[in-house]
């Protein structure tokens, strides 16, 4: 109890550098995984396919935007009292008319070039930036071929396994939070079955064949866009890379739900959530340099492919938890 009391009076500078090195690297490399083909082959996130250690998840694949509307003669082109044939086919309108607005304002973000962020403070990023990029380059990407050369990938991918199923927490409490209860029940079942059965989670038995529960793509930053939080502003932190300040407060809450969170003395946690980002990166080395290599701009590259990102992410869930709503109203009918 005294250790706990103890830790704030290490003041502010613990707790950010703890939250900056927990985070790391896999949070800007996410998106920039999902948006270097697009860049490239100037192609829709919806059909690139992200190219990792591990088959790709729902937190890998983005969303299409560009799903095609219905023909508009099929809903105006309607002569005198006759019902057009969607009336006549479903009676739930207002659910037509709620995805056709989804659908408005899809195209208008994809006429806008994707969904935008502000970035008052553009200097500063690029200098965090320019920062993050020297330590990729020069400290974690040499340790992290150092440390494939060492393991093989199969006990690379285990224990990327296992930190997944530790942060269990995290997964869990977002998807209650976004009332995604089918989400949720997945998680615990997740949990069960590998913490038991996977030896801790280093086998992650819960997706394979058979059982199907995959991990759910939840965090407590998707969970404040789903409420209607805006994300504000664009803010490169050091260590920590891309970020607003939603997903800055996401990020915050998110540490103390992760049980490494609480490892005595801190340094502890430092030091184990350290190796889980060396580990990580070493399973996803070239991602960051294809992202880069193809943009004009590596900075602009790298934040339109973030606020891509975080923005599918945010509307893929909505469109589930409308889906699942949608399901269950025609069913009661």
């Amino acid at each position: 109890m005294k250790l706990r009391l103890q830790r704030p009076s290490l003041g502010f500078y613990v707790l950010m550098i703890w939250v900056f090195l927990a985070t790391g690297f896999s949070v800007p490399l996410l998106p920039a995984t999902v948006s270097a083909a697009e860049l490239s082959a100037s192609k829709s996130l919806a059909d690139v396919a992200v190219t990792g250690d591990e088959p790709a998840s729902s937190s890998e694949v983005a969303v299409s935007q560009n799903e095609p509307n219905p023909e508009p003669s099929a809903v105006s082109d309607t002569t005198g009292g006759e019902p057009s044939p969607i009336d006549a086919d479903n009676p739930s309108i207002d659910d037509l008319e709620t995805e056709d607005e989804w659908d408005a304002a899809d195209e208008n973000q994809n006429n806008g070039n994707g969904p935008q962020i502000t970035d008052p403070i553009e200097p500063f990023n690029r200098a965090m930036y320019q920062f993050n990029d020297k330590l990729y380059f020069w400290v974690l990407k040499p340790v992290a071929t150092g440390y494939n050369k060492v393991l093989p990938k199969v006990v690379r991918v285990s224990v990327k396994n296992f930190f997944t199923n530790l942060a269990f927490p995290i997964r869990f409490v977002s998807s209650l939070l976004q009332a995604d209860f089918s989400g949720t029940a997945t998680e615990a079942g997740r949990f069960f079955i590998n913490s038991i059965w996977g030896v801790a989670g280093f086998i992650d038995l819960a997706s394979m064949e058979g059982v199907n529960l995959p991990k759910q793509d939840a965090d407590l930053g998707q969970t404040f866009g789903l409420w209607g939080v805006g994300q504000g502003f664009y803010i490169v932190w050091p260590f920590w890379g891309p970020s607003s300040p939603r997903d800055t407060f996401g990020s915050v809450g998110e540490y103390f739900l992760y049980p490494v969170s609480y490892l005595s003395p801190w340094y502890a946690s430092t030091g184990v959530k350290t190796y889980e980002i060396i580990n990580d990166t070493s399973l996803r080395i070239g991602d960051y340099e294809a992202l880069i290599g193809a943009a004009i701009d590596p900075y602009i590259a790298i934040r339109d492919a973030y606020v891509q990102y975080r923005h599918q992410k945010i509307e893929k869930k909505r469109q589930k938890l409308w889906s699942s709503a949608t399901e269950e109203k025609k069913t009661i009918q």
